[in-house]
């Protein structure tokens, strides 16, 4: 049995402390202007030319100075105010996002919460936060995309919450996904099973990594891997199970499925059982996040469950520790994760 202990594993990157909050000063001096005509522009007044203006601007944005930074040094120190950015693309942000919001007040914090998406810019979501006097900022990283993300601001503390490791010079939870599939893949060969294909896309930052995973556990045992192109989405597992139907009925078609996150797996569950295809009887299925849908009565989804609660316990532990100590080294706290068995794998027939 794996223990939180087992599942956690932290340790200590060399760090230098966290850079100056931008000023408005500074970008008065990177753009050789008075800090007079800067403050008009930043505050949206008249009185600046256009070129001025967008001079300004094109240096405050590279410098990631936010116009209410001045006034809030003055009042963050006692705020207690943590800002939240998500995109609440995958089930398992929504889970992160209340596991904080349950335990944040243990910490002395209250969140606020701002969203991006296909309509609402990264950029856009910074810098609401950075006008609400935020003391430090909690990134949730989906990693369903490898999209060039926003430079984060400088000046706050910010923490990386639920994606892969990476090199940002950030504190960071990291979700170790490769041990996730393999568990999955264990407990199929476990059952029996030998030809066991993945659902999912090969690139993201926590795709890759499920899949490599997912390759490195059919290398360990010698068994072919046949990777089916899918996505995050119930539709993207509908897609990929409607290519396994064609071949469920040869002697090298799949008897198991591992798919990159449960909104895939339940797509291609609900794809083969309308097919007239027995699950777990016929075909095993195994889903990534145990989000709530996956313990439904009619899914009761396998799946490997990263433990939001606990990623949410260490990263706010973190962010505490960060503004109690700000010059400290970078912390990585890295997260095993566990499978949760239910009604959708058995042995193969």
């Amino acid at each position: 049995m794996t223990t939180r202990d087992d599942a956690t594993a932290l340790e200590r990157d060399s760090s230098t402390a966290l850079p100056a909050r931008p000023t408005m000063q500074d970008v008065a001096d990177r753009v050789g202007m008075s800090r007079q005509l800067v403050s008009i522009v930043l505050r949206g007044a008249p009185g600046a030319s256009e070129a001025s203006k967008d001079r300004i601007l094109a240096a405050a944005r590279e410098l990631g100075y936010h116009p209410d930074d001045s006034a809030r040094m003055l009042r963050r120190r006692h705020s207690g105010q943590i800002g939240v950015l998500f995109t609440m693309r995958q089930p398992f942000e929504v889970d992160l996002v209340e596991a904080l919001y349950r335990r944040a007040g243990d910490y002395g914090f209250s969140l606020a919460l701002s969203t991006m998406g296909s309509t609402r810019s990264q950029e856009t979501a910074l810098a609401e936060l950075m006008r609400q006097r935020i003391e430090a900022l909690i990134v949730l990283d989906a990693g369903d995309s490898d999209n060039e993300q926003v430079p984060l601001p400088t000046g706050v503390p910010a923490l990386l919450l639920g994606g892969p490791n990476s090199a940002a010079p950030h504190d960071r939870v990291t979700l170790e996904n490769g041990a996730g599939l393999e568990l999955a893949v264990s407990h199929l060969t476990n059952l029996g099973h030998e030809r066991i294909a993945y659902l999912g896309p090969q690139s993201g930052p926590n795709a890759a990594d499920r899949l490599h995973g997912y390759l490195a556990a059919m290398a360990t045992r010698a068994f072919p891997a046949r990777v089916i192109e899918s996505d995050f989405t119930e539709a993207g597992g509908h897609r990929a199970a409607t290519e396994i139907l064609q071949e469920l009925d040869s002697p090298q078609g799949p008897t198991a499925l591992v798919c990159v996150n449960d909104h895939c797996a339940i797509g291609a569950l609900q794809t083969l059982v309308r097919a007239g295809v027995r699950v777990p009887e016929d075909v095993s299925v195994i889903g990534f996040d145990d989000s709530s849908a996956a313990a439904l009565p009619f899914v009761r989804l396998t799946s490997v469950r990263p433990d939001p609660d606990h990623m949410a316990q260490l990263a706010l532990e973190a962010v505490r520790a960060r503004l109690d100590q700000p010059a400290s080294e970078l912390s990585v706290s890295r997260v095993t994760p566990t499978l949760w068995v239910r009604d959708s794998t058995a042995a193969p027939r």
